[in-house]
């Protein structure tokens, strides 16, 4: 079942337990406008569409419907700093078991 946009929008707002009034304030557009996007009689612009992002905390691809993840994927340096801990600590358990064993 594929999502989009106007629906998740709403539901992110009822999420937060907003009025469209109040959503509409926080996203410095109107609350006429912001029903549009919601009913779906307009589609927004790019800026909007980042703006929502970064309100609501999720991804474009979530918010356009593309993706069931609300977050992006974790950047590359990221991940590389996770995958060296978890390096890191698998050293230190096999270190341990060989101490155990002896």
């Amino acid at each position: 079942m594929s999502r989009e946009f106007p629906e998740i929008m709403a539901e992110l707002r009822h999420a937060r337990g907003l009025s469209q009034r109040a959503a509409a304030a926080e996203l410095h557009i109107s609350q006429a406008l912001l029903s549009h996007y919601e009913n779906g009689a307009r589609e927004p612009g790019l800026r909007f569409v980042c703006r929502a992002c970064d309100y609501y905390g999720v991804s474009a691809d979530y918010l356009l419907g593309r993706s069931a993840q609300r977050t992006a994927a974790q950047e590359p340096e990221t991940l590389a700093a996770l995958v060296a801990e978890l390096e890191r600590v698998a050293g230190q358990i096999k270190m341990r078991l060989e101490e155990a064993e002896t």
